[in-house]
């Protein structure tokens, strides 16, 4: 008979307790955040999450492990990386993220270098309906920007990975958006009215600190030409997207363009755009490890009864409305540190948060809402994440040294516990 592992409560969860710690100490140590190696704090901590899971032989501990490292979602956002290091290697090769630069400084003043692409990557993303889209397509030409501009490369980075959240949690076509909305019953366009209300202005708000931000920004000269085929490559990447392509196959596009551009200009020829792309493959690889550590880590977590406990803890003492609306985004919170994923997280409570709901009398679409703000917001601030992985390996940023430039999740998250204690939208508290 196979053995189960006893169900351990607060230890249980307590590997993310020790990754934070990890976290904190090693920046202690090397004297900064960003400089804290990331294989080394998902390392320890998944040894400690393998070493407190007891009741079954450590073949079986590492067994489940290794099911988190390969779940098929993770193993998708491997493919991903892959192919963006690729991509992005090659267009850099080609001078296509030189060229789409010129064209972004040619279009945008300094002081409007944040706010511009901060409203691009939204448009995009709820455009696209997926905040890694916008990532892969943006973050590129967003950190070619910074080198050109002489602007703080992770506020530039950030400003892309901001936006791309807010059409993750407002498009029609998005994975959360779709998963917060059957969860709770209510219509896509009913959500979509009620959550405009709590993320809009928090929207908002970061354009115009943006703005303040950009204000002292100093003109960036541009060369007296453009290379347009050049920036071509960019222009299909992200008229593709936006018309709904796999992002699969829009950056395979994407490589092949470069490839054939790069060819006919004479930038390089097909054994170099090889060396190229396998270079890029090769520059992720740590972010890849790192992936799957972490998922590895996060099921273990699982397994041991972390998301359980914490799921009986948040709901055991709601009494109110108010508290049946904050203990659903503490639900959704929690349960996306312990998963990474966004809609993996909303999929696993949204049952429990109709329950509770229902019972406690919050509306519907308010409750679809708050699962799904919360949910990006949090998303959106781990270092751990698709999103932050991915913008690290492309611009050459550790993921943790963009947490705190990522002003449009904090104010998102800020305003939706603010709309919570003060009952706003008023129609649906």
């Amino acid at each position: 008979m196979k053995r189960r592992p006893r169900r351990y409560g607060l230890l249980a969860v307590s590997p993310l307790v020790v990754l934070a710690l990890l976290f904190v100490a090693l920046s202690c140590l090397t004297g900064s955040l960003s400089s804290v190696p990331l294989l080394v704090v998902f390392l320890l901590a998944s040894v400690y999450a393998l070493a407190i899971t007891r009741g079954v032989p450590l073949e079986e501990r590492i067994a489940h492990f290794s099911r988190g490292a390969g779940n098929p979602d993770l193993l998708m956002m491997v493919w991903i990386f892959v192919l963006a290091g690729a991509f992005a290697a090659s267009a850099k090769e080609m001078g296509a993220i030189t060229a789409t630069v010129e064209l972004t400084l040619r279009c945008l003043p300094a002081s409007m270098i944040l706010p511009g692409l901060f409203i691009a990557a939204c448009f995009i993303s709820i455009s696209v309906g997926t905040s890694v889209g916008t990532v892969v397509a943006l973050v590129p030409v967003a950190a070619g920007v910074a080198e050109r501009s002489g602007m703080e490369p992770a506020l530039v980075v950030a400003a892309v990975v901001g936006g791309s959240f807010f059409g993750d949690n407002l498009s029609f076509i998005s994975d959360t958006t779709v998963a917060a909305t059957r969860s709770m019953g209510c219509e896509l366009k009913d959500k979509f009215r009620a959550n405009i209300q709590l993320v809009l202005p928090a929207a908002l708000l970061t354009i115009l600190l943006y703005v303040a931000l950009g204000s002292a920004s100093e003109p960036v000269p541009v060369s007296g030409h453009l290379q347009w085929i050049k920036v071509l490559p960019y222009v299909v990447v992200l008229l593709t997207a936006v018309m709904g392509m796999n992002v699969l196959s829009v950056l395979l596009l994407g490589c092949v363009l470069t490839g054939a551009i790069g060819f006919y200009t004479g930038d390089y020829n097909f054994s170099a755009w090889l060396t190229s792309m396998a270079g890029g493959i090769v520059g992720m690889g740590e972010l890849i490890v790192v992936s799957m550590l972490a998922g590895g880590l996060l099921e273990l977590v699982r397994y041991n009864g972390g998301i359980v406990y914490l799921i009986h803890r948040l709901t055991r003492r709601v009494r109110t409305k108010r508290g049946a609306e904050l203990s659903i985004a503490a639900l959704v919170s929690m349960t996306n540190l312990c998963t990474a994923n966004n809609t993996v997280a909303i999929l696993s409570v949204g049952r429990l948060a109709k329950e509770v709901s229902e019972r406690y009398g919050v509306d519907k679409r308010k409750g679809a809402s708050i699962l799904d703000t919360f949910s990006c917001t949090v998303q959106g601030l781990i270092p751990y994440g698709a999103q932050l992985l991915m913008a690290g390996g492309l611009s050459g940023l550790n993921p943790v040294g963009i947490i705190s430039y990522l002003y449009y999740p904090m104010l998102m998250g800020g305003v939706a516990l603010l709309a919570i204690g003060l009952r706003y939208p008023r129609k649906y508290g």
